[in-house]
């Protein structure tokens, strides 16, 4: 195996590929959104404030886009966008909602660990879901950083820590729980042990914090996702009741130092 393919990017890749056609509903739901709602259960930006507050003329290039809707609502915004994705056919629903919605924007075909692009070539790097569980952070992250210009922002989405860790791992109709199913030490790379073979990421909040730093990153805010009383949603991994009282989500914002 190449060293530019690892197994995880591999595995993920099938994985998506074969999920594609079940997340383009969601796609086309999101590119046509006039807000931009967040997460599992949809939270509101209006809420959360996750993205710049002027994105006018901004170069982002968003890490594991998938259908690419976060990037659409960026250059709604008057953002300039990138995506990347490692599932060819997630790429290709997002291609086709471009067309659909009349948003033009470079979608390339890649690792998010290893990017192709040239250093400094970005104001922000975004990523709701995608590298930033699918991708293993040691190499995405100092890969953003070093795509971000200097005073560059970071702002990426992920499973909350308590969320994974009272996850009891036996498969998405068994909703996390108030017990602690697995350790905090040690945390990094999670095969679930249901469905198809794939690779998820996530690390203790000390470590993150860490590798931010060491990557020349300084966080500036961790957003705990709250969902509001009246919020759905489709998964079954974890239940309203259980993300109102604990964080399922949260939402990182880092900037480039220099």
């Amino acid at each position: 195996m190449s060293r530019e393919t690892p197994e995880h990017v591999l595995s993920n890749r099938a994985y998506w590929n074969d999920l594609a056609a079940e997340y383009a509903p969601d796609g086309v739901e999101k590119w046509a959104a006039g807000d931009p709602t967040w997460g599992i259960f949809g939270v509101p930006e209006s809420q959360l404030a996750v993205l710049p507050e002027d994105a006018d003329g901004i170069d982002s290039i968003e890490l594991g886009c998938g259908t690419g809707y976060v990037s659409a609502w960026l250059a709604r915004r008057g953002a300039r966008p990138t995506g990347i994705d490692n599932s060819e056919a997630q790429l290709a629903t997002a291609r086709e909602l471009q067309s659909r919605f009349g948003i033009e924007f470079p979608l390339l075909h890649g690792n998010a660990e290893r990017v192709p692009l040239p250093d400094q070539s970005f104001d922000l790097a975004i990523s709701e879901y995608g590298a930033s569980i699918w991708c293993d952070p040691y190499e995405w992250i100092p890969e953003a950083a070093r795509l971000l210009r200097p005073g560059g922002q970071l702002i990426f989405m992920v499973n909350g820590i308590l969320a994974m860790l009272c996850d009891p791992d036996a498969g998405e109709d068994v909703p996390a729980g108030e017990r602690l199913a697995r350790p905090l030490f040690g945390m990094h790379r999670m095969v679930w042990s249901d469905g198809p073979a794939s690779v998820e990421f996530h690390l203790p909040h000390g470590e993150m914090i860490a590798l931010l730093g060491r990557s020349g990153l300084q966080v500036e805010e961790l957003l705990e996702v709250r969902p509001p009383a009246e919020a759905t949603t489709r998964y079954t991994h974890v239940t309203l009741e259980w993300a109102r009282r604990w964080p399922c989500e949260e939402i990182w914002k880092a900037r480039k130092v220099g």
